[in-house]
């Protein structure tokens, strides 16, 4: 059995909370930690991208009492709460929430390192280095074509919720990748600086698109969901291993 601040302390080893708040520091918003502590103990726990109705509905079914997100579950400020809200619910149901957002994204083994291995990464680097071994955006080396690293991220990420921009022929030895929605004009020029013939992101504005294909740049834009479930569900693998507990992962089928 574990509660919730026991586990918020191994969670804390693995992505530290000060990640968080040194990606405040550089104009992030984040809202990561324990969410929702219902002070119990429980012997089973749902990682899950985001805390919806969904995720929740599952934890109850699963009798789980803590939900790990990565998505803050409280982001912004809350000014009322409905009967059928996540959050509410899992007071009501004694669900403890916790939150692992961009500190899990920045962590040595993160969200952001999972995207660059599922895309066949090697020699992976950081890009805007926090610390040893951790921080946000990576670039690595690869040997393939574009149509190639599209047709792989479909293949090991599960999804068709992806597009590429650029010639399908094109030879591509390094990538920068930057999970979730995290392009823009800063990471383009980081990419180019460092020799990078592709980035991959996801939530791509059109404006910032536009800037990376006239850079002569190939894109991959994929869809938020799978370019963070990917490395979520490999967090709860490495928990599933290291805890007694028994550990579940929610896949949004909505989304992915």
């Amino acid at each position: 059995m574990i509660n919730c601040k026991q586990l918020f302390e191994k969670l804390n080893a693995y992505a530290p909370i000060q990640l968080s708040y040194d990606m405040n520091a550089r104009g992030h918003h984040d809202n990561s930690g324990i969410i929702l502590d219902c002070e119990n103990d429980t012997e089973k726990i749902v990682f899950c991208l985001d805390l919806t109705k969904e995720s929740v509905k599952f934890a109850i079914e699963n009798g789980c009492g803590i939900i790990v997100t990565h998505h803050p579950a409280i982001y912004r400020p809350i000014y009322n709460l409905k009967g059928d809200d996540a959050i509410l619910t899992c007071a009501k149901e004694k669900i403890s929430v916790i939150s692992m957002h961009l500190n899990l994204d920045c962590a040595k083994e993160g969200i952001d390192h999972f995207l660059a291995k599922g895309l066949g990464g090697e020699k992976i680097e950081i890009l805007d280095v926090l610390g040893d071994g951790v921080g946000y955006g990576r670039i690595y080396s690869v040997d393939t074509t574009a149509n190639d690293v599209y047709s792989n991220y479909k293949r090991t990420f599960n999804t068709d919720k992806v597009l590429l921009y650029g010639e399908n022929d094109t030879k591509i030895t390094k990538i920068a990748s930057f999970c979730g929605a995290g392009l823009d004009y800063a990471e383009i020029e980081s990419a180019i600086k460092n020799g990078a013939q592709m980035v991959v992101s996801a939530d791509i504005s059109h404006h910032v698109l536009l800037r990376a294909i006239e850079s002569g740049l190939s894109v991959l834009n994929c869809s938020h969901y799978s370019s963070e479930n990917y490395g979520m569900k490999k967090v709860a693998e490495y928990f599933g291993k290291k805890l007694n507990e028994k550990i579940f992962f929610f896949d949004d089928k909505r989304f992915s």
